[in-house]
């Protein structure tokens, strides 16, 4: 036998087995859920593989197993991932599902807004909470009037807080009753809250997001909250940075009063804005 015909025998016994090696090793990954070929039979890409691997490590019976895979495929900003996620909104662990609430978030928008909705009665403080800051981002005026009634209805101030952030963040007109709502009536806000026991996070929030908001229609609601001397100086300060955001020369002797205010921060605030209205102080 000539030594040329052994070397191509040999050559081709070693690419036999290297075959049935291969084919060896794709059936035992099949038969471990890892098969590294998609429901179409392509192979899978290496983000596919990895949302893959975080969606199994959902099943895990371990609650930090659950919630770093979901943070994982949260950071892979990517709608394929963030559908992935959407198993995590029903863990019976809180902070699983904040994780979750916040990995649906590259899904579009109305997407996400729909699946985030029932969250803002979850039993967890810290899931409404959260589930109100993820509404926010998604800047869908679809959340507004779920975040409207949540801002005027829930008992944590926490929570409360999180939907005038979220408003403000989403900017629609639409929200503006609701956040003036936070503020009581108009006709009593020099004299005293109209909410006593309201949080200071979600008045000066309130106020923030109306300036954000940037309607008129906020403007008499803000004038009330600066010259309220029972409010805390930061809502005051807000309440002037909004009215200053919004334009407004209706605003103007409440700011020049404000401008005169012991509170040196409330007196810049107050001086921003009468610069923004290209109103002099005096």
């Amino acid at each position: 036998m000539e030594p040329g015909y052994d070397l191509r025998m040999v050559r081709k016994v070693i690419l036999l087995i290297a075959l049935l090696v291969a084919g060896w090793l794709v059936v035992s990954e099949i038969r471990a859920g890892n098969s590294p070929l998609g429901q179409d039979g392509n192979r899978l890409t290496a983000i596919q593989r990895e949302i893959e691997l975080q969606r199994r490590r959902l099943s895990s019976s371990e609650v930090e197993e659950r919630r770093d895979a979901l943070t994982r495929l949260g950071n892979l900003h990517r709608p394929d991932a963030s559908r992935a996620a959407t198993a995590g909104l029903t863990d019976p662990i809180p902070i699983v599902r904040v994780a979750a609430a916040h990995a649906v978030l590259f899904l579009p928008p109305a997407e996400a807004v729909t699946l985030l909705i029932p969250l803002l009665q979850d039993k967890s403080e810290f899931v409404r909470r959260e589930a109100a800051y993820a509404l926010g981002e998604t800047h869908n005026r679809a959340a507004v009037e779920p975040l409207a009634n949540l801002l005027l209805v829930d008992k944590e101030a926490g929570v409360r807080g999180a939907a005038a952030v979220a408003l403000g963040e989403i900017r629609e007109e639409s929200a503006v009753p609701a956040l003036s709502q936070v503020f009581g009536p108009a006709s009593i806000q020099k004299k005293k809250k109209s909410k006593g026991e309201e949080n200071e996070f979600v008045l000066r929030a309130a106020a923030r997001s109306l300036g954000q908001i940037r309607s008129r229609a906020a403007v008499d609601v803000l004038i009330g909250a600066l010259q309220n001397t029972t409010y805390a100086g930061d809502v005051r300060r807000e309440a002037a940075i909004a009215l200053g955001l919004i334009g407004d020369s209706a605003a103007v002797p409440a700011l020049r009063a404000a401008f005169s205010s012991e509170d040196p921060y409330l007196s810049e605030a107050a001086r921003a804005a009468l610069r923004r209205l290209r109103a002099p102080v005096n």
